[in-house]
């Protein structure tokens, strides 16, 4: 029996209908990302975005001091993109980088203002990942301010303990504001508990 396409399941809980499927499929195209290949470069305009099916992804910056400061993770099910830098056209200020080989689902900006403007359950799948999008970012810089290190750690590993399991401590302890030293000291702390 065939598997089911990934983005079936992607589009699964959307209301979108077999025959809206039959347009909006073939708009993707696979692409296989290998490991530490860019999906994005800093000053550059984001032209297409991404649905991961498999591997993992980081976003990252350069801070002031010239530091690699990890601003989000990806992995299966995912959107990879920079929502200002698609919608408005503005040079990135981040990097997006494949942490492993990927497989993702790429659309480019023409087909995805086609769908969106000719397709409304697709026009409202896509609001509710913007928005969702907008909430993980709020809710994580919340945290950051908030929450103690710790805390940040354990809401990360109960959220996505596979983000936890495949990505560097290093980029990990980045994301969570905190230094490689540090999120040992707490991943050795929690152990203990």
């Amino acid at each position: 029996m065939k598997e089911p396409h990934f983005l079936n399941k992607v589009f699964a809980s959307s209301g979108i209908t077999q025959e809206e499927l039959k347009i909006i499929l073939p708009k993707y195209k696979k692409v296989i990302i290998s490991k530490n290949d860019y999906l994005l470069n800093q000053g550059t305009i984001e032209k297409k975005y991404w649905f991961v099916e498999s591997g993992f992804i980081r976003s990252y910056i350069i801070d002031t001091e010239g530091n690699d400061i990890t601003f989000n993770l990806y992995a299966s099910g995912d959107v990879v993109i920079d929502y200002p830098s698609f919608f408005f056209l503005f040079p990135t200020r981040e990097n997006i980088q494949a942490l492993t080989d990927c497989v993702c689902w790429e659309i480019d900006f023409a087909s995805f203002q086609e769908l969106f403007n000719s397709i409304s359950n697709y026009r409202e799948q896509q609001r509710g990942l913007l928005v969702g999008s907008y909430f993980a970012l709020k809710e994580h810089s919340i945290s950051l301010i908030a929450d103690q290190a710790k805390e940040r750690y354990l809401k990360l590993l109960k959220s996505k303990p596979h983000i936890v399991q495949n990505v560097s401590l290093k980029h990990i302890a980045t994301f969570l504001g905190i230094t490689d030293t540090s999120l040992s000291r707490i991943r050795k702390e929690i152990a203990t508990e």
